[in-house]
């Protein structure tokens, strides 16, 4: 079995009606196999994405295509 990865990005998620937003699509994106979180009190906005199976730029671009600003860090 495959070990989750963490997936770290900065984003333009301010406000926790925005995270409500993006739930589904989030939940949606990685289903039963990892969790996702953000972390708004971080300067950075932070979205945490533990997963086995997606990729960086699939959730980037999924948040893009929403209207907000999503990047991967290092």
């Amino acid at each position: 079995m495959k070990d989750n990865m963490v997936l770290v990005f900065k984003t333009s998620v301010s406000a926790n009606e925005e995270v409500k937003q993006l739930r589904p699509l989030l939940n949606k994106l990685i289903r039963q196999n990892g969790n996702w979180n953000f972390d708004l009190e971080d300067c950075d906005n932070i979205l945490r994405v533990e997963t086995q199976l997606l990729k960086a730029d699939n959730i980037s671009t999924a948040l893009q295509n929403q209207g907000f600003y999503c990047e991967e860090l290092p």
